[in-house]
């Protein structure tokens, strides 16, 4: 009877610990929502975003000012959302990569805005927050999952003893790249890059299935 690699109804492999990605949405996969908005109504204050401001709750109150003074309601947005395109190559590269290992997005956008999203890409598993809107469709403020959440996202996996790939291109993603066993800044603007230059920095696809793909060869020989 062939015992070896069974016990109890359960496959032993000596991969202990295996990878899972931990990739942020806007800039990985999609474009950058507000500059989408921005764009759409002409207001040019609506392009920054967590590239250029480094405080989340700064950015958010800045946009939710603007957003009354215009009296821009969810429904503007969720228009020029569904209009929104994955990235160039995006598409093929979650199915590459979801092929080899598991995938979830870790970002500080909003269900409201999220969800035709995530349909474009596959619907891969997501981690994000939720707006307060009134019956008039207006956004009263935003609500955090919890604080400092892509890098407790990588922390929680590490607990459940994954190694994380994290994959960023904002302030905001710094954290979680500096928590995770790898990090990747994938594009990013030369500011985040002047500040965080330890941080190795991809600009394409291929190039971030060449370093991921080596990661998983290296983990399967083990």
């Amino acid at each position: 009877m062939i015992t070896s690699g069974i016990t109890s109804g359960c496959f032993i492999t000596n991969n202990i610990n295996m990878y899972i990605v931990c990739a942020d949405l806007e800039g990985i996969f999609v474009p950058e929502i507000w500059i989408q908005v921005s764009k759409y109504t002409g207001i040019d204050e609506l392009r920054l975003t967590t590239r250029d401001i480094s405080d989340y709750d700064v950015l958010m109150q800045h946009r939710l000012d603007i957003l009354r003074k215009n009296n821009l309601t969810i429904h503007v947005i969720q228009h020029v959302i569904s209009d929104i395109k994955p990235l160039p190559g995006a598409t093929e590269f979650i199915s590459w990569l979801r092929k080899r290992t598991q995938l979830i997005v870790v970002s500080d956008t909003f269900t409201e805005f999220a969800d035709p999203l995530m349909e474009k890409i596959g619907r891969p598993v997501l981690f994000c927050n939720h707006l307060t809107i009134d019956h008039l469709g207006n956004i009263v403020n935003y609500n955090l999952r919890l604080k400092e959440s892509k890098m407790k996202v990588a922390e929680a996996m590490q607990s459940l003893n994954y190694k994380v790939i994290g994959i960023g291109d904002s302030y905001n993603d710094i954290n979680m790249l500096r928590k995770a066993d790898v990090g990747i800044l994938y594009r990013p603007p030369q500011n985040v890059i002047n500040d965080h230059c330890d941080i190795p920095v991809v600009n394409s696809y291929d190039e971030l299935k060449h370093i991921i793909g080596n990661y998983l060869e290296q983990e399967k020989i083990k």
